[in-house]
């Protein structure tokens, strides 16, 4: 028999997934069989695997210890790579990161080594996490690979949580810093229908629904032109694949260096220069208190402020 007592960081998830990520090796159905017969236990009750965990609950496996030894065999020791990484905020469930422009946020393919990989790097180094551990860190929203900018991580369950239902739901407000080609000269809230090619990756924007389309907004502002380019502020109302770089290519006005989306380069600038460079948290209780109303930002990187100053005269 083995008593197991729900920590702060298991709490919320319901209870057959907890089992699923510490008996790693067995068998969904055996998990199951053994809730049925009552060999697992949730509070001294019988328990059906859709209960939502709390912390202090108290899981009581009646198994015989070498089966329990055989499905809790720990994952093989992986060291992850690391970076220096731009951590602009952190706290016990959250990170919140400069990603820099050339760097993958999740895998592409299975050699990539991406944001994910550092992030579990560095919290490996610092004593936070290890592979095997129940929960393991992720980032809540991605980045294309030469946008840089802000991605928030949960480093708890709770985080992981709590961020992407507040990505979902848009109660986080996120803004990017971009230049384009020609002039933008009023405040636009643009809507359309965006597909996307799989095969290309790349999308097209409509102006009307359709199979496969689904509806997206983006706000902008500019803030300031020199008669050939605009520095535009972008609110990214919706969040889809390449939005931002194709609404703006579909209105005439696409970003500098975005060659795949019709912008062209300057001062030899081969990537984009699209930077999320704030979020806005909404309201927050606890656990995410010390996050509620909160602003972060991240100043853009190097390339893009020399050409900002080079177009603009800063």
């Amino acid at each position: 028999m083995r008593e197991l007592q729900i920590e702060k960081s298991d709490s919320g998830q319901r209870l057959d997934k907890f089992l699923k990520k510490y008996l790693k090796e067995a068998p969904a159905s055996f998990i199951y069989k053994m809730l049925r017969k009552k060999n697992i236990k949730l509070n001294g009750k019988r328990a059906e695997g859709s209960e939502k965990l709390r912390e202090s609950d108290v899981i009581t496996l009646y198994l015989a210890e070498d089966t329990i030894v055989k499905f809790c065999q720990r994952t093989q020791m992986v060291s992850y790579p690391t970076a220096e990484l731009d951590i602009v905020y952190e706290d016990e469930h959250v990170l919140i990161l400069n990603k820099p422009a050339g760097m993958l946020s999740q895998k592409a393919k299975k050699e990539d080594v991406t944001l994910v990989e550092y992030l579990l790097g560095y919290l490996q180094q610092q004593g936070e996490w290890k592979p095997g551990d129940r929960v393991t860190p992720s980032i809540c929203n991605r980045l294309d690979r030469n946008t840089s900018g802000l991605v928030i991580a949960g480093k708890s369950l709770q985080g992981l949580q709590n961020m992407s239902e507040l990505l979902r739901k848009r109660t986080i407000e996120k803004y990017y810093l971009t230049i384009v080609e020609g002039v933008m000269d009023t405040p636009e809230q643009l809507k359309g229908f965006l597909q996307k090619d799989e095969r290309k990756n790349q999308i097209q924007i409509y102006e009307t629904g359709g199979l496969n389309r689904v509806p997206i907004e983006t706000h902008y502002e500019p803030l300031k032109n020199n008669g050939s380019y605009t520095l535009l502020k972008v609110k990214l109302i919706t969040g889809k694949t390449h939005q931002i770089r194709g609404h703006l290519s579909s209105i005439g006005h696409p970003v500098v260096g975005d060659i795949k989306y019709g912008g062209k380069p300057v001062g030899g600038q081969r990537k984009q220069l699209l930077h999320a460079y704030e979020i806005i948290f909404p309201r927050l209780d606890d656990p995410m208190e010390q996050l509620s109303g909160r602003t972060f930002r991240a100043q853009p990187p190097s390339d893009f402020m020399k050409i900002e100053k080079m177009l603009f005269n800063n």
